[in-house]
């Protein structure tokens, strides 16, 4: 098929790239003239790991290429999949994105005489795609529903690992207005990807996808929560009780003599909070919306009131065990919000660095791939702030260090590095991935999330 995609971000490169390898004839749009002629010189624009690899194949092979030109792109297709952002802002979700596109694509479809299907892949509430962008393509067009097709089919991405989700998927919702709408999209999918293909309406289509976000993040709340009361209740280790609650067959089943491990356990363990582009920004739409119906969420409100609070117990707790922040040094190992990924969006890092340097610490920041995202956001006028990807400089005589995202080259710091470069080997474990009796033995102070540091010295 012949497939327009619109907006060149994590969502609508992965996606393109990942449909071109399929053998689709895709054309990427963005506004951008540097990003277009990057990807056309087969450059990826963001860092996931294997989409490097498939960009250079499937330009190498004619089925990809980007334009500025969006009249071209819709013209010369089939369907239009619209994958700008959706950003989170003054209490509600900024649709200016997708209106200005979907106002675009019906101002061309207004000369298009071929049916063409409008596929909104952009996580947006549900009512937008049934409504706004439905009304803006009437009127723009000229056109009724119907004559034009219409879908929603969200994504369900990993940063990190879209490619491998995009390849490898779960399932496949596919919200569609017509049976004609969901026969065209159902043909990008059928027959090349091995995932149950789930027919819905529009509304539901967007409903999946938040209550999909919202559900991981308020089990990582959940999880953030119980450590909490751990911390207080002193003598209880999180990581234990979460680990032996997901050995419920119900969380974590059988097969034979094994346990399955399910991914989804991973999102029951304590740590600094989620952070990223998809679950702060779609669980606060998600209440917004809910609100705005006269329905207060309750749950979800305590999901991100639990999650704002998280990163600053760490610092918290760090000034109790070190006599305050002032003037000392800090390593805080990791900005990204998880590994895999060069994003900050959202990232707990950034609450923490920025919570540091307000109490006068010296920050020392440190993350393999993130620095440059992290330099166009954190104060770049401070001079206590040090961005850097070597580890052990930033260790170098640092009073205390901080695991902030777990990137194998910081989870891997063995205990007589910590001992040997800080001045005072203090460590705050904000994923709980180090082992406490082994820290602990070297001579470090450990002070993991979850786990009451007075306890831990006692019961190391």
């Amino acid at each position: 098929m012949k497939i327009s995609i619109i907006g060149t971000g994590y969502v609508g490169l992965v996606t393109g790239v990942s449909l071109a390898h399929k053998g689709h004839k895709v054309t990427c749009v963005d506004k951008r003239e540097d990003i277009v002629t990057r990807i056309n010189n087969s450059e990826a624009t963001i860092y996931e790991p294997g989409l490097q690899v498939l960009l250079e194949q499937v330009i190498g092979k004619g089925n990809l290429k980007a334009t500025t030109d969006l009249e071209y792109a819709v013209m010369n297709s089939d369907v239009s999949i619209i994958a700008v952002g959706t950003p989170f802002g003054d209490g509600r979700i900024d649709l200016s994105y997708i209106i200005g596109c979907a106002t675009e694509i019906g101002q061309i479809l207004k000369g298009k005489d071929k049916y063409h299907v409008v596929c909104v892949k952009s996580t947006v509430a549900p009512t937008t795609t049934d409504t706004i962008v439905k009304n803006i393509l009437e009127t723009t067009s000229g056109k009724k529903a119907g004559q034009f097709g219409l879908s929603m089919n969200p994504e369900f991405l990993r940063e990190g690992k879209a490619v491998e989700d995009f390849m490898n998927p779960d399932r496949i919702v596919i919200g569609a207005y017509d049976n004609k709408s969901f026969n065209v999209v159902n043909r990008i999918y059928k027959g090349h990807f091995k995932a149950p293909i789930i027919r819905v309406n529009l509304r539901t289509a967007e409903m999946i996808k938040y209550t999909s976000n919202a559900l991981l993040a308020t089990l990582i709340s959940y999880s953030n929560e119980i450590a909490s009361i751990c911390e207080e209740t002193g003598g209880v280790d999180v990581r234990e009780v979460l680990e032996s609650v997901t050995l419920d067959k119900r969380f974590n089943p059988k097969v034979g003599n094994r346990l399955v491990n399910p991914e989804m356990i991973s999102y029951l363990r304590a740590g600094c909070g989620f952070g990223g582009s998809c679950f702060p920004k779609d669980v606060k739409a998600l209440i917004s919306f809910s609100a705005g119906k006269g329905y207060e969420p309750e749950i979800l409100q305590s999901t991100m009131n639990i999650n704002e609070t998280q990163p600053m117990r760490l610092v918290t707790r760090l000034g109790k065990n070190i006599n305050g922040l002032e003037g000392k040094k800090i390593a805080v190992l990791g900005i990204a919000f998880k590994p895999d990924t060069d994003d900050v969006r959202e990232s707990p890092a950034l609450i923490i660095i920025r919570e540091l340097l307000r109490q006068k610490a010296k920050v020392f920041a440190v993350d393999p791939i993130a620095v440059q995202n992290a330099s166009m956001v954190l104060p770049n006028d401070n001079e206590e702030l040090h961005l850097m990807t070597d580890y052990k400089m930033a260790l170098q005589n640092a009073d205390a260090a901080m695991l902030i995202t777990s990137w194998p080259e910081f989870t891997s710091i063995p205990s007589y590095e910590f001992v040997s470069f800080m001045s005072k080997p203090v460590l705050i474990d904000g994923r709980r991935v180090y082992d406490k009796k082994t820290m602990e033995n070297a001579g470090i102070t450990y002070i993991g999330v979850g786990l009451d540091s007075t306890e831990a010295a006692k019961n190391g």
